[in-house]
């Protein structure tokens, strides 16, 4: 074994952000380390000068996909219990019955949970997914390459995928430590855990409470604090551009002040495009009172949908389309792609924009990195072809509870009151400055800049349990 070899193991392209496109490789080669990208996305690594090992036809056992659904909803009926809380069912996906095979795989889910739905139930699936994984060929063609590569821990960059299960097994059955990184701040209350590793990195201590709430056989020993490599970006001067070029390169006008409408995928949203439309009309109302305004819509990155074209066209001297830089490979939304020019455009759109709007995003965080507040979305509309989406419902979701107080965002919640509230936001940009600052440091923890570092400390600590 060699006692500084990391792999860092890359399911898919969700880790490509924070582990690939940020500082963290150069830092774990600056403290020792010698680290391999173990890659399963088809982006090429070596383009950025890293070394890697490419993952080929990952395939998970038939049943696999089968139990993981069950041990969700299995989950979520515990919580339901644990907590006397039923906003867990507001994270269960609709079953499908499309045609024959997802039918079929449909009534076997349903019958997996009706006949394990206790405690006990819940770890017999969670053993069936172990064993049915070691029978397949990628189970075994890990074990193969672990043996040739003899790393000294395996860190997975994403708790959810399936396909993650084959290797971090293999190394588990080698003697090989592992971790995973919960890539996101609202995944423990949706029951994502898919793979089970030996240690786990989180964003803060309010995400440690949780992973210990909802994974009662984790242990606090295996948890280290790191925050996330998501917001590192933010505190980069070396990616920041000039107003002036970053204006020139998009055409925005040097005269206007510019708002960041961010977007939503549509299942979080649907409404989003009317959202869009009744922020244009604002903006065009306050244009005729002498204000000089306008907006950048950077649409969700896994959204390719022309459910836009119609509002950007009516509002196109109003709206700045600047679409993230993510590359499409597929169909599901984790084989949409980031790639490392996005970071930069993402850092200056924010850099050099007044605030943003959006629904119930993270994007909060992004914006108060720069002291700049975000408005949350907060009303229903009567035009919709989605009647039964309530908005009410998206602020009921267990990460919201993490607010500090109301005052951590600013509501826009009257959809007569938009223009007014653009203008009092315009005005008053540090009314919820301090309160976001706090949710952020509840969410993200004290550091959010030297995240990648703490993860590299919590690496060699562990390489150093295990020599």
């Amino acid at each position: 074994m060699d006692k500084n070899k990391v792999f860092v193991l890359l399911p898919d392209g969700v880790g490509l952000r924070n582990f690939a496109y940020s500082n963290f490789y150069n830092l774990g080669i600056e403290q020792g380390f010698n680290v391999v990208f173990w890659n399963n996305t088809s982006f090429k690594l070596q383009d950025l000068g890293f070394p890697e090992i490419n993952i080929q036809n990952a395939k998970t056992h038939p049943l696999t996909d089968i139990y993981k659904n069950a041990r969700k909803h299995i989950e979520l009926n515990l919580n339901i219990k644990k907590t006397n809380d039923a906003i867990y069912d507001g994270y269960r996906f609709p079953f499908s019955y499309k045609n024959f095979k997802t039918s079929l795989k449909t009534v076997a889910t349903r019958l997996v949970i009706a006949t394990h739905n206790s405690d006990k139930g819940l770890q017999n699936i969670r053993t069936k997914i172990k064993n049915q994984e070691r029978k397949t060929l990628f189970y075994k063609q890990s074990l193969e390459t672990l043996k040739d590569e003899k790393p000294s821990i395996i860190f997975c960059t994403n708790q959810r995928p399936v396909v993650a299960i084959a290797p971090i097994l293999a190394a588990q059955d080698l003697g090989i430590p592992t971790a995973t990184f919960i890539f996101s701040w609202d995944n423990l209350p949706k029951a994502t855990m898919v793979i089970e590793t030996d240690y786990y990195f989180v964003w803060s201590d309010h995400m440690k409470k949780e992973l210990l709430f909802y994974y009662p056989y984790i242990k606090e020993e295996q948890i280290f604090v790191s925050g996330t490599p998501q917001f590192e970006n933010h505190f980069d001067p070396a990616l920041k551009q000039s107003k002036e070029d970053f204006f020139e390169k998009y055409q925005l006008d040097s005269n206007k002040k510019y708002i960041c409408y961010s977007g939503d995928d549509i299942t979080t949203s649907p409404n989003d495009p009317v959202f869009l439309k009744d922020v244009a009309k604002a903006i065009r109302n306050l244009n005729s009172q002498g204000y000089n305004l306008g907006i950048v819509f950077r649409r969700c990155p896994v959204d390719f949908s022309k459910r836009f074209d119609d509002v950007l066209e009516e509002f196109n001297d109003i709206i700045v389309p600047i679409d993230p830089v993510w590359k499409k490979n597929g169909e599901e939304w984790n084989t949409i792609l980031p790639t490392p020019e996005d970071m930069v455009l993402q850092t200056n759109t924010i850099a050099h924009t007044e605030f943003v709007i959006n629904l119930g995003s993270s994007m909060v965080f992004d914006y108060v990195s720069y002291k700049k507040p975000c408005v949350y979305i907060n009303y229903n509309v009567a035009e919709t072809k989605y009647p039964f989406w309530d908005v009410e419902k998206v602020y009921k979701y267990i990460h919201f509870r993490s607010m500090p107080s109301q005052n951590s965002v600013i509501w826009l919640s009257d959809r007569s009151r938009i223009a007014d509230k653009i203008a009092d936001v315009l005005q008053n940009q540090d009314l919820t400055i301090e309160d976001a600052k706090k949710w952020f440091e509840i969410i993200s923890g004290k550091e959010p800049e030297n995240s990648s570092r703490k993860i590299w400390d919590g690496i060699g600590e562990i390489i150093k349990k295990t020599i």
